[in-house]
């Protein structure tokens, strides 16, 4: 906020006063940040209930290193690396946008021996990547245990790693990747310390997913929730 207001002091710019840019600016970088959290944190779930030992070993880290008698909080976040890595797991497999910020060239490319013309629009395919065989070993399986591995661990998605965007990379990456990732951290450390959640019927969760900008999943997540 700091920042914006003082650099936008104009009273009109391209016919909207300073107050409105600075409105508008913050009303889409919390939609859009608060949209794809829940869309994450909804498949996050899916993916703990259909592997249920990772959702276990999930709680067993938050009961070694946060324990019981107090609420988890942003400071614990950095000694839980298993729920880290279940995050990280989460977002590869089903990125909250499979095909990320649309761009657009500025000037004329060529492009693995194709020429692009000033103008194009371009879709990077983030679901292609993140599950691409020459990159990843069994890239279609849930299995949060690759980012402890040496090569694996120091991935980030707020690094330049393009095995690993599902923030999108360079100046058209996700503005909300900060608020989102803390969010998202958060959110289910808390959920996953205070409370165990069941599918009903025990059959595993739909995994289809809705065409569309965001990834959301096609049907509700029905869960069964009670206190630990």
């Amino acid at each position: 906020m700091d920042v914006m207001i003082r650099l936008v002091e104009d009273d009109e710019v391209a016919g909207y006063n300073a107050d409105t840019i600075i409105k508008a600016t913050v009303e889409s970088l919390i939609a859009g940040g608060a949209d794809t959290t829940t869309v994450m944190l909804t498949w996050t779930l899916s993916l703990l209930l259909n592997n249920y030992h990772a959702l276990k070993k999930a709680q067993e880290e938050l009961d070694t290193h946060v324990g019981k008698n107090r609420q988890v909080n942003e400071s614990d976040i950095k000694s839980l690396v298993y729920l880290q890595a279940v995050v990280k797991e989460s977002m590869r497999l089903y990125p909250a946008a499979f095909l990320g910020g649309p761009r657009a060239f500025t000037k004329d490319c060529n492009v693995a021996g194709y020429h692009v013309p000033k103008g194009t629009w371009l879709l990077i395919n983030i679901w292609k990547l993140h599950r691409d065989p020459k990159i990843w070993s069994n890239p279609c399986e849930f299995r949060p245990e690759r980012f402890l591995t040496p090569d694996q661990k120091g991935l980030d998605a707020r690094l330049i790693e393009f095995e690993f965007i599902p923030f999108g990379a360079g100046r058209r990456s996700c503005p909300g990747i900060t608020f989102a990732s803390q969010m998202l951290h958060m959110v289910l450390a808390t959920l996953l310390q205070n409370f165990d959640i069941s599918i009903q019927n025990g059959a595993p969760v739909d995994m289809s997913a809705i065409n569309g900008l965001t990834n959301a999943k096609a049907t509700p997540l029905e869960v069964l929730v009670s206190p630990r």
